[in-house]
């Protein structure tokens, strides 16, 4: 059981894209860490997304939260700054001897975030992009392996295709969203390949190029949690159900994609209560992939 200072710390963190935050199918005693972690992520988040702030002062702010980071990871005070994300985190990275190094690969994600749209850069190819998931995304779930005593190769391998397929879902479900920032992350290699313009992905396109482009994204991003999937059928109790439902929501946000004939420039899908019996049912009789 975990310490009792790690009781109140649990936070009500809606918004972090990709992942459930402290749901009722958590472990119990396991809720105020997660909520510790995701209140961390989603901080750093805001920190390089939200307000009228420039990049460099995105990235001076970020500096000096990966500086308090770095503080408590040490047993040292932090700055004030941010209590309500370092007060119970301190708590966590002792109690649990959480990893610290993929705290930090968050950190580098947002702060690249800030600079590849402050220049306005490409990706040149879909591997630089996995390599982005890879400090983006798959940290999360490898926090939560953690928690959960989870270590092997094969899992942690797993996680990693549900993580960064989770995050690729997220790119390919927010076209118009990011393009109207000046974020891009359809890759120069694959645009090419299909013969897409950055004009193409403006909402007033009706492209078939880029359509296609999408298409082959996600049937991409679907291969990989599908290849992942079989973690949610390994891991027990309320984690693996857990587990089941962040699958099952990625991949029907896939489906939704698919409905609107990939054109995501022009029309964001999303997911609503009607689509909760859908997840519950898919949940419910997923199955181990067989050998």
């Amino acid at each position: 059981m975990p310490s009792p200072q790690l009781q109140p710390v649990a936070q009500a963190i809606t918004h972090y894209e990709n992942f459930p935050v402290a749901s009722f199918l958590c472990p119990p005693h396991l809720r105020p860490a997660i909520a510790a972690i995701y209140h961390f992520a989603r901080t750093a988040d805001d920190l390089a997304d939200e307000g009228d702030a420039n990049a460099s002062q995105r990235l001076s702010e970020l500096g000096r939260y990966r500086a308090d980071l770095i503080a408590v990871a040490a047993g040292q005070p932090h700055s004030g700054t941010w209590p309500q994300v370092y007060d119970p985190l301190a708590v966590v990275i002792c109690h649990f001897k959480l990893p610290v190094n993929l705290l930090n690969d968050l950190l580098d994600a947002f702060e690249q975030d800030i600079r590849y749209t402050a220049e306005q850069r490409r990706y040149a190819t879909d591997t630089e992009l996995l390599d982005y998931c890879s400090r983006s995304a798959n940290p999360v779930g490898r926090l939560l392996l953690h928690l959960y005593g989870i270590s092997d190769e094969a899992s942690l391998a797993q996680s990693d295709q549900i993580c960064s397929a989770l995050q690729l879902i997220n790119f390919w479900q927010d076209v118009s969203v990011d393009v109207a920032r000046g974020r891009w992350y359809p890759s120069q290699q694959a645009m090419a390949q299909w013969g897409v313009k950055e004009a193409d992905l403006l909402p007033s396109s009706d492209s078939e190029n880029a359509r296609l482009l999408i298409a082959a994204y996600a049937s991409t991003a679907r291969a990989l949690m599908q290849k992942g999937s079989q973690l949610a059928c390994h891991i027990p109790g309320r984690a693996g159900w857990e587990l089941r439902l962040v699958v099952q929501g990625g991949l029907r946000i896939l489906d939704k994609i698919e409905a609107l004939h990939f054109a995501t420039w022009r029309e964001r899908p999303k997911l609503s209560a009607w689509d909760v019996p859908v997840l519950l049912w898919r949940a419910l009789w997923m199955r181990v992939p067989r050998q």
